[in-house]
């Protein structure tokens, strides 16, 4: 643990946002893995489960959670299984 004050709240503040990205990265990855079930079982809310999938990754990119290239890599393979199940 750090004696200087301001490396002290340094590590306060880093922790509280490691909580937070670890929240918003494990919601990410639930959207998805819903996303692709629904996709994979032609499901009538695969197309909703897409949306709400690429929103969240979306804004994990944003955040800087996950580059934006994996984000937009990951969207254009959930589309392409999305179009292929038609």
């Amino acid at each position: 643990m750090p004696n200087i004050k301001s490396a002290i709240k340094r590590v306060k503040v880093s922790e509280k946002n490691r909580a937070q990205n670890i929240t918003v990265k494990s919601s990410m990855r639930t959207a998805v893995k819903k996303a692709e079930a629904a996709i994979v079982n032609n499901d009538s809310e695969a197309t909703a489960a897409f949306a709400a999938a690429a929103s969240k990754l979306d804004k994990s990119a944003a955040k800087g959670l996950i580059h934006k290239n994996a984000a937009a890599r990951k969207k254009s393979r959930m589309m392409k299984k999305l179009n292929a199940n038609g």
